[in-house]
């Protein structure tokens, strides 16, 4: 088992306690549980029934889209939900978009447009990349952001950068889990996650996956990636203790016995948001991509039971896709 990092970067955590991001015969690896994906489940699942199949097909609960790109001119700290994974983020001044996709996956439709002209984000500081799958690291919309802000600095995991500069996308600066990357205005630090990687057949957790903190102006920011339920989320509450707001996704779960150690469902969203003991629960990759088995509406009907039950300790926030939250 090798532990690689970006020697250039500083590592939060003391030597003593982390050695490096596990790297292994196949690749990264998932600090408890390490996951490899398997064919012959995916074949399963797809020509498996669908037990809410009647109700995914009559739930037309979608976000509402508030097309007006307003906040671009603001300077408030706000975070603005986008669609699936995509936040445009202003903190201390500096604005910064993560998992940018604008439009369309390769076979597969997007359910709530993108609520305005792409073209118009312009001043956008750093674009923070989680990992490579195709739903949060788009190319189109990758080189159309980088294009449109050329200075922008791209932050990502290791080895993700191969495949960006061959996008043409040249200011990029990968981390391994609990290193902080060189930034200015803001501290951006990325985190471990509990996913995998895969752009081709034969790249299977060749690149790191992962969270980011960022934080400025005595604001902080955790945005989770994609992830299954892990003990880390309790580190992270440990290691920033004063988090803002916590982006968390809650959305393509089902079934579970395919998705549960890659993607939370809103019960898993809820205890990590409890353990990052963030004053604020923003919920994301839902109702924009059509994933998996569970009815659109189903992440935002559980995730209102639960604030009604009082199970989740803060507030809960579920804008509009393009609305701006204000903290």
């Amino acid at each position: 088992m090798k532990h690689l990092a970006n020697p250039d970067l500083h590592t939060i955590l003391p030597a003593d306690e982390w050695q490096g991001t596990p790297f292994g015969k196949r690749g990264f690896q998932n600090i408890e549980h390490p996951f490899w994906p398997s064919f012959n489940d995916l074949l399963k699942w797809k020509l498996g029934k669908n037990p809410q199949k009647d109700e995914k097909k009559s739930d037309k609960l979608l976000p509402q889209v508030i097309a007006s790109p307003s906040f671009l001119t603001t300077n408030e700290n706000m975070v603005v939900w986008l669609g699936h994974a995509t936040f445009f983020i202003r903190i201390n001044g500096v604005s910064i978009i993560t998992d940018p996709i604008f439009g369309k996956l390769p076979l597969i439709g997007r359910l709530s447009p993108f609520p305005f002209d792409p073209n118009l984000l312009k001043g956008i500081d750093y674009i923070l990349l989680s990992h490579d799958h195709r739903d949060h690291c788009d190319k189109a919309s990758l080189k159309l952001v980088s294009k449109l802000n050329p200075k922008a600095k791209v932050l990502t995991g290791l080895v993700l950068e191969t495949l960006l500069k061959e996008w043409v996308v040249k200011n990029v600066e990968p981390a391994g889990w609990h290193q902080q990357y060189k930034t200015e205005g803001v501290e951006v630090f990325y985190l471990p996650t509990r996913h995998w990687a895969r752009r081709e057949f034969n790249d299977t957790n060749l690149s790191l996956w992962g969270a980011f903190v960022i934080r400025g102006g005595g604001k902080t920011i955790y945005f989770g990636g994609d992830s299954g339920y892990g003990s880390h989320f309790k580190q992270v509450g440990q290691l920033f203790p004063d988090i803002d707001v916590s982006i968390l996704g809650c959305g393509a779960y089902s079934p579970r016995w395919f998705m549960e150690p890659v993607h939370m469902s809103p019960e898993d969203a809820v205890t990590a948001f409890n353990e990052t003991r963030a004053k604020t629960m923003l919920p994301m990759h839902y109702g924009t991509f059509d994933l998996s088995d569970e009815p659109y509406g189903e992440p935002v009907r559980i995730l209102n039971r639960l604030k009604t039950d009082g199970i989740i300790n803060g507030e809960l926030q579920l804008p509009a896709i393009g609305q701006a939250v204000v903290f």
